[in-house]
């Protein structure tokens, strides 16, 4: 079977999106799947002004490079980079699509995702599109009219055409149920690999590399820098979490998406700046580092229609405290895997120090995360019921 799989960008510092899309490609060619990856070449995610160039990755654009068994081609992006407009691109799209049985489309509002359902449809190959949580009334609200456009002139009808739409959770698909889409609907939870988390460095060492957080106990933000995470409820809940807990200490680790000077705002008005480490963006052995010496891993968000970062803190180990707008909620309180709050300073402050303070609770979720992710949320999981949709599409 041959697979195509259509992304906006590849950008690590984008986070989860970029480790869905290779993930899910890398799994599918691991049991055999012929799987090609296109995406442009913006290292962001783009702007509207013609006068500030794109931000691009250091990669090939003349020509395939192959990962672990996948054809990724990157496509040069042309303004307005914000919607990953390139015609390059298309023009591949276009003269490669009948080589394909299965269009895999990534996310909404892109010009890539218009141009492969587009000509996925001329070519009638099936497509599935995989909204990415963008049909959240959270998400929907932020630029309606420009979205309001956008699904007028083109996006509703594509969606309305989809052999499939993706959802990763049951609460995305409720969420999502409201803008009336006509294609089925099929829930195929995200994954993680679990051979990347089975030799973590050893506990301390990323306290080795920042002195200031030697002894001290660690509650963790680990994703991109934006305000649909919940940061200001955070940091708000660690203010209170910090006059009960003397040695608790606030990372915040990830890249800033224009919303980390507001949150360095915050810190200052509470006065936390003493109690908080911000470090930018971490990966690699680093992102595992941290999540190995966390002692608490955090994430309130406003919306988040899976949470892949959440998910490998879990396979981690880590006690996880989670808000009830995170899409996995509902699995990771049926597993006792991590406390569910909702995102109110107050709720999530009372679940920190309930899991700071208590030994036997964070001994019970240290082992109960690493099951879950097991039963529920590899690749292999996820791959095996990809398989079964594309053959009944392609059939």
């Amino acid at each position: 079977m041959r697979v195509l799989h259509v992304t906006g960008a590849l950008a690590s510092r984008l986070g989860g999106p970029t480790r869905a899309a290779i993930g899910m490609c890398e799994g599918l060619a691991a049991r055999g799947v012929e799987v090609t990856l296109f995406s442009t070449d913006l290292d962001e995610q783009g702007g509207w002004s013609p006068l500030r160039p794109p931000v691009l990755l250091d990669v090939p654009t003349d020509g395939p490079v192959h990962v672990r068994g996948v054809e990724r081609r990157h496509f040069r992006a042309r303004w307005p980079s914000r919607v990953a407009f390139s015609p390059d691109l298309a023009r591949a799209l276009r003269e490669r699509m009948p080589a394909f049985d299965v269009v895999h489309v990534h996310s909404l509002y892109l010009f890539t995702t218009l141009a492969a359902c587009h000509y996925a449809g001329r070519r009638l190959v099936p497509y599935v599109v995989r909204p990415h949580g963008t049909l959240d009334p959270y998400l929907r609200r932020r630029h309606a009219l420009r979205k309001a456009v956008w699904d007028g002139l083109l996006q509703r009808r594509q969606l309305d055409r989809a052999a499939a739409v993706q959802y990763t959770s049951e609460d995305e698909r409720e969420l999502a149920r409201p803008f009336g889409i006509r294609a089925p609907a099929v829930v195929v939870p995200l994954g993680v690999d679990l051979a990347e988390f089975e030799a973590l460095p050893a506990r301390g060492s990323f306290r080795a590399l920042h002195p200031q957080l030697r002894g001290r106990r660690l509650v963790v933000f680990l994703g991109r820098v934006t305000p649909k995470k919940g940061l200001d409820v955070l940091v708000a809940a660690f203010a209170r979490v910090a006059a009960e807990v003397p040695d608790a200490h606030l990372v915040i680790a990830g890249p800033d998406d224009g919303h980390g000077q507001a949150v360095g705002r915050m810190i200052d008005a509470l006065g936390l700046r003493a109690r908080t480490t911000t470090t930018g963006m971490v990966a690699g052995r680093e992102r595992l580092a941290l999540l190995a010496d966390a002692d608490a891993w955090v994430l309130p968000s406003y919306t988040e229609n899976f949470a892949i970062a959440a998910v490998e803190a879990l396979a981690c180990g880590v006690p996880v405290v989670i808000s009830d707008r995170v899409n996995i909620h509902r699995d990771v309180s049926a597993a006792g895997a991590g406390l569910v709050t909702p995102c109110d300073p107050a709720a999530v402050a009372g679940a920190i120090s309930r899991v700071l303070g208590d030994d036997g609770l964070r001994e019970r979720l240290r082992a109960a995360g690493p099951a879950l992710v097991r039963r529920s949320f590899t690749w292999d999981v996820a791959v095996g019921r990809l398989l079964s949709l594309y053959a009944e599409l392609a059939a």
